[in-house]
């Protein structure tokens, strides 16, 4: 079993499974405080350099992690980086969030447009790649290219990844107690939040966010949760409402992004990916039918590697993007 020691972030306190699953105010431009719509955002490096965006991972998490441990690296590379928190989690507080696409998407428009961040290269991370390949859809004149990082295609296909893992584990293990559960799940309805939620606690339960081999300088990195205030603080902070409201006004849980995908690569939009072969969330045939779909070529599958790509594998993150921005 893979340890997720490494992931405090996801550590599960007590039997708060369902918030710790699911996991734009003040905003500070290069040392300079605005207000932004209500969101949280700040920037890192100089507005002439190639912008990219980051959007974080969810539904219910926030940037923090992605702002604490790469954002500011990133820039010193030579891109004018953009992160923010989604209406309604994290930083960017507000009780009145709809929790739509529509919402969300729009959000992100006027944002850029604020900001005059032209042809920016979209960073979707995890559930923010759902997001990232669905703006370049609406508008696929006005960014650069998507990238997707740990981000799910087929949500149904990562839950029977997540299962069929997890069910070998215990098979191996002979814990007669988890593969009553598993079989349990196997006759959910797969559609439902209930099942998705219980799928991602097999996951973390079985260390699959976690690399098995983990490098020195990602080892650095996750230290910094010990000592980081803006970490402690929102590292493991998840809105739980965020989840159940996708839910119901998005069916989120059965997403499928190939159409969306094979749309953008007809309209000549650069998708690339980045995924670890540690992912448990990923299967290798889901990786190569990825790079079927978008390209082998712009396709990184890394080693020692897991979810957290821009942390595990903090320089190969960084080299794909100044390779897929010239």
């Amino acid at each position: 079993m893979r340890t997720h020691a490494l992931l405090p972030f996801l550590t599960l306190i007590g039997s708060d499974w369902m918030k710790r699953i699911f996991g734009i105010a003040a905003a500070v431009f290069t040392g300079f405080a605005l207000h932004a719509q209500g969101l949280y955002v700040k920037t890192h490096g100089q507005p002439e350099d190639q912008p990219v965006v980051f959007l974080h991972g969810g539904p219910g998490y926030n940037s923090a992690v992605f702002e604490q441990t790469t954002a500011e690296v990133l820039a010193e590379a030579g891109f004018f980086v953009l992160v923010y928190d989604r209406r309604g989690v994290g930083r960017s507080v507000d009780a009145h969030a709809a929790f739509t696409f529509e919402q969300t998407l729009g959000d992100l428009e006027r944002l850029l447009d604020s900001l005059e961040a032209d042809d920016p290269m979209l960073i979707g991370h995890s559930f923010g790649g759902v997001l990232a390949a669905l703006y370049a859809q609406q508008h696929p004149e006005d960014v650069q290219s998507v990238v997707l990082v740990s981000a799910p295609v087929v949500m149904q296909e990562s839950f029977e990844t997540i299962l069929s893992s997890s069910k070998a584990i215990y098979a191996a293990n002979n814990d007669s107690v988890n593969l009553n559960y598993i079989a349990e799940l196997e006759r959910m309805d797969t559609s439902s939040l209930q099942y998705s939620t219980y799928c991602l606690m097999h996951a973390m339960q079985n260390g699959f966010y976690a690399p098995e081999d983990i490098t020195e300088d990602a080892r650095r990195l996750y230290k910094a949760f010990a000592t980081d205030t803006v970490l402690q603080q929102y590292a493991s902070k998840t809105t739980y409402a965020a989840p159940f409201a996708y839910s119901k006004n998005e069916a989120y849980t059965t997403l499928n992004l190939k159409p969306v995908l094979r749309e953008l690569v007809e309209k000549e939009v650069p998708v690339f990916g980045l995924y670890g072969k540690d992912d448990g969330l990923y299967s290798p045939e889901q990786a190569k039918a990825l790079g079927t779909l978008i390209g082998p070529d712009r396709l990184r599958y890394l080693d020692r590697c897991s979810h957290n790509v821009y942390i595990d594998q903090q320089d190969q993150f960084i080299e794909a993007l100044l390779d897929w921005s010239e």
